[in-house]
């Protein structure tokens, strides 16, 4: 492997240590303590002291490990800082205690960035610092390669840490050493696992049973996106990345399950931007006997809750927003919603071709050749979207992009469909599921005559669907939810790659 001249140094340190007979990697490492629990251990000895009225700044011998972020050598005794997965502490090394020969290859052969283990009694210095008196020490992993370095500046007041990564790209290209480096980033995929419990949390709470539907599907349904496609070899067969679950877990509703759920990996054949990514994760639940409104009055309890369970409070920040996501969240019609911020009443412009140009006179793009309504959706609702910062519910969206909707009693034109938005952002979609296996099978052939094979929004036959569906389906509303969105809303970040761990890149050769 090509090596840097810091690299090439590090490499001469680690075979140092072996010639010392020192494997910097060891199979096994004694460890009796995480950071916190040493810490925790500590203070409990501290109390009981007071309690008892005898004075002690000495606790429990621990082993404890971590990597190193701070070394300071001076004379005979050596300080460092070591930090793991739950917390730092101080170690505090002089040569009467690990002895002459152990504090040399510490000084010599040690880096930033090494994984080392240590064993001693945990106290507080003079300082009042809580550190280890090691005793013993050990090297477990030698660091090759120097983390980013981290510094400090003073930006409007406040203390602001940052790396010496400076194209934003590399930080997700090599998000192990983002991690490493950055406290502040791995807080965000903390707070992604804690809204993740929380759903499940509230879901099972309300009688919600989890399951996991096919990944690779022959037909691909359930939204509108270009899938993924991959062959296998056996079945000589191409096979789709799910685009969504819906059609699996309605399948599941014919089968006597009345609420279920899947959280999961969807796939989208899609560009890349500050909201996309064609791997993401989403949340979808079915319930059978309700309709769009109770899928509503769920799920904006279930944000709520979801909110209050991983940041303490329904009032959120997100990029310089003040949002309140306690209920009840506006809602309007998407017909309302357009009129307002666009001044086009789509329903008095009842061809496409007439949308169209009433959308252009507005100075707002439009494709000539769309339908009506992906006009709407894509043209009005589009300009629409960036406003809606509060919590907002938009409802009622055209037929000719909702073929698994049911239609609206009074008006056929229209389904009973919402999508809601926070900070400006379309974070998930739901409807009254349609249940009429006739109806379901003229939407997916009027689809087809809508829409060409390569468009977005065609929806192919699914004839093991419409088979299930004749078995009788029972009325009920269904809910998708992006969570990589809601993590950027909880964690006030503007990307969506600040919230996937591994986000989707261009090839540095591209």
């Amino acid at each position: 492997m090509e090596l840097t001249n810091l690299e090439k140094q590090r490499v001469e340190k680690l075979e140092q240590l072996r010639e010392k007979g020192i494997n910097p990697y060891p199979h096994r490492v004694k460890r009796t303590h995480t950071i916190a629990e040493a810490l925790r251990d500590l203070e409990a000895a501290e109390k009981a002291a007071t309690v008892e009225g005898v004075k002690s700044d000495v606790g429990p011998t621990v082993a404890v490990a971590g990597r190193l972020r701070s070394i300071r050598v001076m004379g005979k005794i050596a300080f460092a800082h070591i930090e793991d997965g739950t917390d730092a502490i101080q170690l505090f090394l002089r040569i009467q205690e690990i002895g002459e020969e152990v504090f040399e290859t510490f000084r010599q052969n040690f880096d930033l960035g090494d994984f080392v283990s240590a064993e001693g009694p945990v106290l507080r210095t003079r300082t009042g610092e809580r550190s280890v008196l090691v005793q013993q020490l050990q090297m477990i992993s030698k660091a090759i390669s120097p983390l980013p370095v981290i510094k400090e500046k003073e930006i409007e007041g406040q203390a602001v840490r940052f790396t010496d990564f400076t194209d934003v790209e590399e930080r997700y290209r090599q998000r192990y050493a983002d991690l490493a480096s950055n406290p502040e980033v791995r807080e965000i995929f903390r707070t992604r696992a804690h809204a993740l419990r929380a759903i499940r949390q509230f879901l099972d709470q309300h009688d919600f049973l989890e399951v996991e539907t096919p990944i690779l599907q022959p037909i691909y349904g359930g939204a509108a996106a270009h899938p993924f496609i991959t062959h296998h070899n056996q079945l000589h067969q191409d096979l789709y990345l799910r685009i969504s679950f819906e059609l699996y877990l309605k399948r599941l509703l014919v089968g006597m399950y009345d609420r279920v759920y899947e959280i999961g990996r969807d796939f989208r054949n899609e560009g890349v931007s500050q909201k996309h990514n064609p791997e993401f994760t989403q949340i979808e639940f079915y319930a059978a006997y309700w309709d769009y409104n109770d899928v509503m009055a769920f799920c904006e309890q279930m944000v709520a809750h979801v909110a209050r369970e991983t940041v303490g409070d329904t009032t959120i920040h997100y990029q310089g927003h003040e949002i309140d996501l306690s209920p009840p969240w506006r809602r309007v019609t998407l017909r309302e919603a357009a009129l307002e911020v666009t001044g086009v009443d789509y329903l008095q412009h009842p061809t496409a071709r007439e949308l169209a140009s009433a959308i252009k006179a507005q100075g707002l793009p439009a494709k000539l050749d769309a339908t009506w309504g992906y006009l709407i959706d894509k043209g009005l609702l589009g300009t629409v979207e960036p406003t809606l910062i509060q919590p907002t519910f938009i409802l009622d969206y055209p037929r000719d992009i909702s073929p698994l909707a049911k239609a609206k009693p009074d008006d056929p034109t229209h389904v009973e469909r919402f999508e809601f938005f926070i900070g400006g952002l379309e974070m998930g979609n739901a409807f009254t599921e349609l249940n009429d296996p006739f109806d379901q099978e003229e939407r997916f052939l009027e689809m087809g005559r809508l829409y060409d094979d390569d468009d977005e929004e065609a929806h192919p036959m699914d004839e093991d669907y419409i088979r299930a569906m004749k078995y009788g389906m029972p009325p009920n509303g269904g809910f998708g939810m992006g969570i990589d969105r809601l993590v950027m809303l909880l964690t006030d970040q503007p990307s969506i790659r600040e919230v996937i761990l591994f986000p989707q890149l261009r090839s540095k050769d591209q």
